[in-house]
């Protein structure tokens, strides 16, 4: 048994499906390396951090933690430094350990590909549903395919506002609008609201009528309140940015390099992507 270990963090943590998917992809690789599941709060974070010793190769990290990941962090890749957000930690690779973690946003990049595997490989005009962490991720992944301008639809407008200050550092208009808004027609709508979020149907119906494609982060329980508003096969759940924000966290953990394919990388995503189904 390997003595590499790998863990995710968050509160709650329990239905986190990351075991199963790095699980799969270490598999796949020949990698005897374990990788589970800890419950830890934000209080408790900086010292279950530096408790780590040299077995541990690195960190997925969720919510709430994001934002303490990006403080810990010695190196931040440029998703993380735009979104403020690190959803991954390296401690180094092939024997090396770092003085201080390197911090990723992989959520970005998770968002890109799973669009692009649906045939969205480019964003002219766009709308983001929610204000939270990965509502930044979303942001910026829009821009990375070209979108200039992004409509964002919160409750409160103040929300917004980090929203506001990530697009322009990153090039992108961000212009806040309540649900009860008239919307402007978008190409594509990318919904970022926890699983189980009810709406009033007559904004979820609003937001459909001039929503284009839905891409929805949320994937339980689904169909989520707007995906159950949307036309039939309109609609996408995030499992596929679950899948693929997955995969560059393994790649980080292979190979500390979020650009490094994986070897066989095509059987890697094929093998996480039929435990992410039950396969």
């Amino acid at each position: 048994m390997s003595d590499i270990r790998l863990e995710v963090w968050g509160d709650p943590i329990a239905h986190s499906r990351s075991p199963q998917l790095h699980g799969a992809a270490y598999r796949a690789l020949g990698l005897d390396w374990a990788f589970e599941r800890r419950r830890v709060g934000e209080g408790e974070f900086s010292d279950a951090l530096a408790s780590l010793d040299a077995r541990w190769r690195g960190l997925a990290v969720t919510m709430p933690l994001k934002a303490r990941a990006f403080r810990a962090a010695g190196r931040r890749c440029r998703r993380a430094e735009l979104t403020g957000a690190v959803n991954t930690l390296s401690f180094g690779a092939d024997g090396e350990r770092l003085a201080a973690p390197d911090g990723y946003n992989t959520d970005v990049g998770g968002i890109v590909r799973a669009l692009d595997e649906l045939g969205v490989a480019a964003v002219a005009t766009a709308r983001i549903v929610g204000a939270g962490a990965t509502a930044a991720s979303a942001l910026v992944a829009l821009g990375e395919m070209g979108a200039e301008r992004v409509e964002v639809v919160a409750r409160r407008p103040g929300a917004v506002a980090p929203l506001v200050a990530i697009g322009e550092r990153a090039g992108i208009a961000v212009v806040a609008a309540s649900f009860d808004a008239a919307h402007t027609a978008v190409d594509l709508t990318v919904a970022t609201l926890p699983g189980g979020t009810a709406l009033p149907s007559a904004h979820a119906e609003a937001l459909s009528a001039a929503g284009g494609t839905l891409f929805d982060a949320a994937y339980a329980p689904w169909p989520s309140a707007l995906a159950a508003a949307w036309p039939a096969g309109a609609a996408h759940s995030g499992l596929g940015m679950l899948l693929h924000q997955a995969v560059l966290q393994v790649r980080v953990f292979v190979a500390g390099d979020v650009e490094a394919e994986l070897p066989d990388e095509a059987a890697v995503v094929a093998a996480m992507r039929s435990a992410l189904m039950g396969d």
